[in-house]
C-alpha cells in the first residue's frame, strides 16, 4: 500500500512459516501492482498438503485472483499554474505536447494563464523545460 513509501504485510496466520504470505506477496510483486489486498481463505478438507503443497496452493490462488482482476492504472499528478505572454504561446504548447501534459484550465487574454497537470515522475523534466524558456512564471499548486 502507498505511493510514496511502500508498505506491505504478509501473514501466514497459523500456517508454516513463509508458506502462505510470501507466495501471495510474490505474485503481487510479479504483477507489479500496488494498493492491493489479497486474502486467501483455505478450508481444511482432511488432506494434508505439506509445506510445498501449501506454497503452491496459496501462490496459485493469488495468481488466479490477479489474472481474473481488472487492474486499473492511475497516475499521481501535480498541478502547476503557469503565466506567460501570448507571444510565447507556441513555445509553451510545444512543451505541453512533447511531455504529454494535460491542460486543466486556460485563460488567454493579453497574457495567458494555464493550469496544467503533470505526472509526478515527469514534474522535474517539465519544470526544467519551463524554466529554460525564461518567459514563463510558474508555481506548484
Amino acid at each position: 500500500m502507498g505511493a510514496e513509501k511502500i508498505r506491505f504485510r504478509a501473514n501466514d496466520d497459523g500456517e508454516p512459516n513463509n508458506s502462505a504470505g510470501q507466495p501471495i506477496y510474490g505474485q503481487i510483486l510479479s504483477k507489479e501492482v500496488t494498493n492491493i489486498l489479497i486474502v486467501v481463505v483455505r478450508y481444511f478438507g482432511g488432506t494434508k498438503l505439506g509445506v510445498g503443497g501449501l506454497i503452491s496452493a496459496y501462490k496459485l490462488a493469488a495468481q488466479y485472483a490477479l489474472e481474473a482482476s481488472v487492474i486499473v492504472e492511475k497516475t499521481i499528478d501535480m498541478e502547476i499554474s503557469i503565466s506567460f505572454e501570448y507571444k510565447d504561446l507556441n513555445k509553451v504548447l510545444r512543451i505541453i505536447k512533447d511531455n504529454k501534459v494535460t491542460v486543466v484550465q486556460q485563460k488567454m487574454e493579453y497574457d495567458c494563464d494555464f493550469i496544467i497537470s503533470v505526472r509526478k515522475n515527469d514534474f522535474e523534466k517539465v519544470q526544467q523545460a519551463l524554466e529554460h524558456l525564461r518567459c514563463v512564471n510558474f508555481k506548484k499548486r
